[in-house]
């Protein structure tokens, strides 16, 4: 759609240097650049600083009287930010159920104490106690780390009052006031600079811009919808002050700065839309939205499947029980109403809110070790369905710092950095030379070659520098060699450097060969003798240094091409080449700088006049910077892509950097001719689109360059259009809205901003792409998991709701219907047997291919055809010979002295008579306890036998041991789920009072032929899905995976 031609050069994202624009709007009223509460002062950057003045009345270089400030902080409240809402406790428990299916537990156990059924009731309440605590402190504890990785403030700045510098607490800060700067500051709040001296700032967390901008406050911009990076008479709060100092007058405070508007954003989705809303509809929008989010009918889409789920599972229990009440004619005593019950609570899957919340938190733990927190559980499900993922750029597929990626010299020597993983650390990575080929002989100990045509290029980018780059340790003496060995190491390098980006990148490079300003002081006794520092108006920086005996000076110099060239004592042909050789490194994504040095006899001269100093320098090369990938992101965006993930970079940088960073990590490979026509595009174009033109684009561009927060939210948007379901990431404010709108936002922790992690659902711990595709695949497993436990869970359901319902029909000679399983049976079943279970289900292992394929449909959910199909079946065959258990044993081959249609009251407590029912009971629960645990095993894969579950790994007769051992807490689940039946069914007293059945004997020999006969009917069942499957693969060949 269009790219930006210039050259990228050092401070090349600043617009034209400019003086005061007389021409500039002095006509607009002081109503029309004040807002309505008076708490900002609109379009500052095209106001003279006189004309601020007389606006704000302050001075601009007294400032504000101790009177004045007090009375505007008190009219106008403390510059504070209020998006951070913190930690409510009362908000993490309310989270915990709000979701429709602890709403029905809740009616259940209400219901059960209501009939007086204590045992039941105290049984849910736990459940719902046990969901409840598990999710609190979870949720808890990540707050609490977000918490404490929020570190955006600005807690003290410099004031000038009454002409008097003060320190005080940025909160104080008013309209007014005037603020002193200096290098490392955070700026307080939004400031009209009022002086300058070579100020720059970092305000990548407003903007996404990844190199410091350069201010000048004599500056009056003319437009003013101007982008914020482009306005260089201003600075905004929670920026950072990289070089200079300078003043500037407070034009916004609080929620009226620049910060405080994009949070505004934040908090106003939770009103409702339209200026003029009366109280009825705000109190509506109200209800509404509480009880949409009560019933969890907001949220992510398993939430959202879930809670319609559970509504349908209740209203289904209550049609259960009309059901039974209608069978008995509405008779409705105590065992009717009892029985009704029992039938309405065996569809309900007690446990699964308890196995789901419990899951989640261990696969919160799991992503914790992977470097991401997760602030609410249901987002780790969730994450696992996207099909796009939005990334910045600076620090998260790059590393977030500078290096000298190429170097070129007049000779035309070529040099480049390559496998560079610690951007401070000289020894990281290695230097080839054109025409060099690294070979296997020269890893670990890599040697850089310094040729002595670069000696000079080295010492000038040493010398003429202000950066500090040290690990700690005592540097020994020096001496002038040019060759030096360094080592390369996988252990995180514990180097740090202070200073400019740029020239901690050449600090660094010169170090690659042992050189510094140490070591060369120390071998040619130079010494500095005068320096012209870096200036933003002549974009270069220059030093002086000589012998203390020498009669000659050395002059060096640095800067951006354009301001060099004309200094420049070389022909016109050399210029020609130096600017076509900058043009190649710009291409590539480069900023370029390039290097000169001249040899000049001693003069006072050179030490007062900057220009005599830099005349007719000879060019010695240039230096092309970079933002480096992290190692990983490469790996990573292609394990996405195999995924059928795509991944898009959305960023405040050039067009022409993003490119190059794009191709190196891979995320533009392998483009079709239609994909790559749209696949790169200025923010500028893109926002011009209207959304008929965007949703009409073949793809959505992979990559946006110059994005503002409004440009990402537009691509959210365009892709939600699409039906796509999307990750944002971001560390600054300018991200928030875009986190906040995503369905799944993810903040950085290291350098974020506070209002960006308060927006965001997860957060990286250490700032790296690479931990986003971990959150996937831990999501895609979480997934899988939870299909399997549902799956689980509702064949025992279905089983039991079989069971009883067919049960209506055997009855007693009071032509009372008899339970075929007590109301504790169901209980235990549900929750004893069933949950551990389902809990060891929660943890099976990623499978092999889990990231080998699409993302799972969202519009569909946990709950696929397959997953329909395979609980009716299986809940069936269950079902089906629990029927024949408790049958085969009530009408038995043993010639009964009573039988079932001779007792009677069997239902409420143990009579000689009831005995056949008793064992029965016995019988039918023994079935289904064993079923359960065979079943848990069965559904570890929905379509593979289980004695040939992993024919990759496993082979023989015996396979089916390792299978089942692989998963040692479902093993032991299992093997405890045995165990504990026996003494369910033999204890005196429990058996017969508690769980209304008996022991037993010769019954054993029906449930185990019932275990051999649903293993059978499971596996034939998978034998045919399997033969199907094969089948529709031979006839219809796979289709790859389909990208927005």
């Amino acid at each position: 759609m269009g790219t930006e031609d210039q050259i990228i050069v050092e401070e090349s994202t600043e617009p034209p240097i400019c003086g005061r624009d007389r021409s500039s709007d002095a006509t607009l009223s002081a109503a029309k650049l004040r807002s309505d509460d008076g708490g900002v002062v609109r379009a500052p950057h095209t106001l003279s600083i006189n004309q601020i003045e007389q606006l704000l009345g302050t001075n601009a270089s007294h400032g504000l009287s101790h009177t004045e400030a007090a009375r505007r902080l008190a009219e106008y409240g403390p510059n504070k930010v209020k998006a951070a809402k913190g930690l409510s406790a009362w908000k993490i428990l309310l989270r915990q159920v709000s979701n429709s299916l602890t709403v029905v537990l809740i009616l259940v156990m209400a219901l059960s104490f209501a009939i007086h059924d204590y045992a039941e009731g105290g049984v849910i309440t736990a459940v719902i106690v046990l969901n409840i605590l598990v999710g609190f402190v979870q949720d808890f504890r990540a707050e609490k780390t977000i918490e404490g990785l929020q570190a955006l403030s600005a807690p003290s700045c410099k004031v000038i009052r009454s002409q008097v510098a003060l320190a005080t607490k940025a909160e104080q800060l008013v309209l007014g006031d005037l603020v002193m700067l200096n290098v490392g500051d955070i700026v307080p709040a939004d400031l009209r600079l009022v002086s300058t001296l070579n100020l720059s700032t970092d305000e990548a967390l407003l903007t996404g811009e990844s190199v410091p901008i350069s201010k000048h406050s004599d500056c009056v911009l003319g437009d003013a919808d101007m982008p914020l990076g482009d306005r260089v008479n201003m600075v905004y709060s929670a920026s950072t002050i990289t070089r200079g100092r300078g003043t500037g007058i407070v034009t916004a405070t609080g929620m009226n700065t620049e910060v405080g508007r994009i949070a505004e954003l934040l908090r106003d989705g939770s009103k409702p839309k339209g200026d003029n809303a009366s109280w009825f509809a705000s109190y509506w929008f109200r209800v509404k939205m509480g009880t949409r989010g009560i019933l969890g009918l907001d949220g992510t889409p398993l939430q959202v499947k879930l809670s319609k789920f559970a509504l349908l599972l209740f209203a289904l229990a209550i049609v259960l029980a009309i059901i039974v009440f209608s069978a008995n004619r509405f008779d409705i005593d105590g065992d009717v109403l009892i029985y009704g019950i029992c039938v309405g609570v065996a569809v309900i899957p007690e446990s699964l809110i308890a196995v789901l919340t419990i899951s989640m938190a261990v696969g919160t733990k799991a992503m914790a070790k992977g470097n991401v927190i997760v602030r609410k559980l249901s987002v780790l499900e969730a994450v696992g369905g996207v099909t796009n993922i939005c990334s910045d750029k600076t620090g998260t597929l790059t590393q977030g710092k500078m290096i000298a990626r190429k170097v070129w010299l007049r000779d035309g020597s070529l040099a480049s950095v390559e496998g560079c993983t610690h951007p401070f650390d000289p020894a990281s990575g290695h230097v080839v030379w054109k025409d060099d080929i690294p070979t296997a002989s020269l890893t670990p100990s890599l040697i850089s070659r310094l040729p002595s045509s670069a000696k000079q290029f080295v010492d000038c980018i040493a010398l003429c520098n202000n950066a500090t780059v040290t690990d700690g340790k005592v540097v020994l003496g020096g001496n002038d060699t040019v060759e030096t060995s360094t080592t390369s190491t996988t252990i995180v390098s514990d180097w740090t450097a202070v200073g400019e980006p740029t020239e901690i990148a050449l600090q660094v490079f010169a170090m690659r060969f042992g050189v510094s300003k140490d070591t060369i002081s120390q071998a040619s006794k130079k010494v500095l003798i005068t320096e012209h520092p870096f200036d933003s108006t002549c974009k270069r920086m220059t030093v002086i240094y000589a012998e203390p005996s020498g009669k000659d000076v050395d002059v060096y110099t640095k800067g951006a091409l354009e301001a060099i060239m004309p200094l420049l004592d070389a022909s016109e042909v050399v210029k020609a080449e130096f600017t076509a050789k900058a043009e190649s490194l710009a291409a590539e994504g480069l900023r370029v700088l390039c290097i000169a040095h001249k040899t000049a006899p001693h003069s006072d001269a050179l030490k007062t006049d900057r220009a005599a100093a830099e005349a007719k320098l000879i060019p010695l090369g240039l230096a092309g910077l970079y933002d480096p990938p992290r190692s990983e992101t490469a790996g990573a965006v292609q394990k996405c892509k195999i995924a059928g993930v795509s991944v898009h970079m959305l960023t405040g940088d050039h067009i022409k950097t993003a490119t190059a960073i794009a191709h190196e990590v891979g995320i533009l490979d392998n483009l079709t001719a239609a994909e790559a026509a749209n696949a790169i595009m200025p923010a500028s174009a893109f926002d011009v689109l209207s959304n008929a033109e965007v949703d009409a684009l073949d793809k959505l561009p992979l990559v946006l360059a110059r994005c503002s927060p409004s440009t990402k939210v537009r691509m959210v948007e365009a892709m939600h259009r699409r039906g796509a379901y999307c990750v944002m990431t971001g560390d600054g404010v300018n991200d928030s809205p875009a986190l906040k709108k995503a369905d799944v936002g993810i903040a950085m922790g290291l350098n974020g901003s506070d209002v960006a992690k308060e927006a965001a659902d997860m957060v990286l711990t250490d700032d790296n792409f690479a931990s986003i595709v971990t959150a996937v695949e831990e999501g895609r497993r979480l997934f899988d998991n939870i299909q399997k436990f549902i799956l689980h869970l509702l064949i025992s359901n279905i089983a039991q709701v079989l069971l009883l319902l067919i049960g209506l029909a055997y009855k007693d000679k009071d032509n009372q219907s008899v339970f075929p399983l007590s109301p504790i049976e169901i209980l235990w079943a549900n929750l004893i047997t069933s949950s551990f279970l389902a809990l060891g289900l929660g943890l099976e292992e990623a499978q092999p291919d889990i990231m080998q394929r699409a993302p799972h449909n969202l519009r569909i959910g946990v709950f696929t055809r397959e997953i329909i199909i395979d609980k009716f079946a299986y809940g069936f065959f269950m079902g089906s010979l629990c029927i024949f258990a408790f049958a085969f044993v009530s009408y038995g081959p043993k010639d009964y002295a009573v039988s079932l249609m001779s007792s009677t009251d069997c239902n409420q407590g143990y009579t000689a008579m009831c005995d056949p029912v008793y064992r029965a009971r016995a019988t039918t629960f023994a079935t289904l306890s064993f079923l359960l645990l065979f079943t848990a095993w069965e559904v570890k894969h929905f379509t593979r036998s289980l004695f040939r579950m992993y024919p990759e790994e496993f082979h023989g007769p015996f396979s089916v041991v390792r299978t089942v051992l692989r998963n040692r807490f479902l093993f032991w689940a299992v093997v405890a789920g045995f165990l504990v039946t026996f003494p369910v069914v033999y204890i005196p007293v429990v058996n017969r009072v508690v769980f209304k059945h008996t022991a037993i004997g010769w019954e054993w020999g029906v449930v185990a032929a019932a275990v051999v006969v649903y293993i059978a009917l499971v596996e034939a069942w998978k034998a045919m899905k399997r033969h199907r499957i094969c089948k529709k693969t031979r006839s219809s060949p796979s289709t790859p995976f389909s990208t927005v």
